[in-house]
């Protein structure tokens, strides 16, 4: 369980810097769990590997236009914060730049509309911030943040849009839950008249989510905890499919995060809603999902061990090697993986 078991060398020209003009015209690799066969596909394709009766759930997270550059009171200095937790009464936690700058006390202007104090510095980088504003402040971030894009994406993202997903609903992601970006509205209308089941979930990424692990043992990595929620509808369908042995495919890390929380849990799905610090890696007993959908991930990443904990981990870095063979796009905006 040594942390470079999970480590791979990505040349830098297929970390993908923008999406593709059409989102079904990524590739898919298909990966057979139990036998490793590895199959080149298109996304679009994928309605072939899915059958009628399969459950598909879907992270309708959105993605908060959270990053926010400001002047501190006084000095002018140039601050930025990143919003990443919501912790009720206006009160949000945050990631700044540069937080020597910032102490408690310090009063952060964002144009006439907005402005923050912070009341508590933590370490990280992390500090809790006071919102004071007129107004609604979903629309005003609108009006004046900026989508927090990876730190390995340096090209402008010219669509706000192209980093949700279509089917994108309730603001609280601090990252895109990015396996759902390849989908089009047509492409899920096409499953759903094959007689797939569509349905939702919500989980909030944090940034925490794609940190590297620094441990070299990696039981002793100390997961972030993110915020999700299930409807009783969804409960109902995912309960229906394991009576009548459907297949599980969940879409993106988020939705498997959230799917064998609930199970671990309770032994079932139910409607709830809460935290979650789940850390999965190779040994892992899935409860929950039978499939997964995902994008290719960062060397040493928790997520790299959560799909090495379902398809088996000599099969992910063969299908890695391969990927990188065929010149697959990586990350964020690159292409993804069908583990069935």
């Amino acid at each position: 369980m040594n942390i470079e078991d999970y480590n791979y060398e990505l040349p830098e020209s297929l970390i993908a810097q923008t999406p593709l003009k059409n989102r079904s015209d990524s590739k898919l690799m298909i990966v057979d769990k139990k036998t490793g066969k590895i199959e080149h596909r298109r996304f679009k394709e994928i309605i072939n590997y899915l059958n009628s009766g399969d459950v598909l759930v879907i992270n309708e997270s959105k993605v908060m236009p959270a990053r926010l550059i400001g002047s501190k009171e006084h000095t002018n200095a140039v601050i930025e914060l990143l919003l990443l937790k919501d912790n009720g009464q206006n009160i949000w936690e945050c990631m700044v730049r540069p937080q020597r700058k910032v102490k408690v006390g310090t009063i952060i202007e964002f144009g006439d509309c907005l402005r923050v104090k912070c009341i508590k510095v933590k370490g990280d980088g992390l500090s809790d911030f006071e919102m004071i504003y007129d107004g609604i402040f979903v629309n005003i971030l609108d009006e004046l943040g900026s989508m927090p894009l990876p730190p390995y994406i340096h090209e402008q993202l010219k669509d706000k849009d192209r980093y949700q997903t279509v089917y994108a609903k309730t603001y609280g992601s601090a990252a895109a839950p990015t396996a759902g970006l390849h989908f089009t509205n047509e492409l899920l209308q096409e499953l759903k008249c094959k007689g797939v089941i569509i349905t939702p979930i919500t989980l909030h990424v944090g940034l925490g989510t794609f940190k590297p692990v620094k441990e070299t043992i990696i039981t002793n990595h100390v997961m972030h905890s993110e915020y999700y929620e299930m409807s009783s509808k969804t409960a109902e369908i995912l309960n229906k499919a394991k009576v009548n042995n459907q297949r599980i495919i969940s879409v993106g890390t988020t939705s498997t995060r959230t799917l064998e929380t609930i199970m671990n849990n309770y032994d079932t799905f139910k409607e709830c809603s809460g935290w979650t610090d789940i850390f999965i890696y190779p040994g892992y007993k899935f409860k929950a999902i039978d499939g997964l959908l995902t994008n290719f991930h960062l060397p040493k990443s928790t997520l790299i061990m959560l799909v090495s904990a379902l398809a088996g981990k000599d099969n992910i870095m063969k299908a890695y090697r391969e990927a990188i063979e065929n010149e697959y796009r990586f990350f964020s905006f690159g292409d993804c993986m069908l583990i069935k």
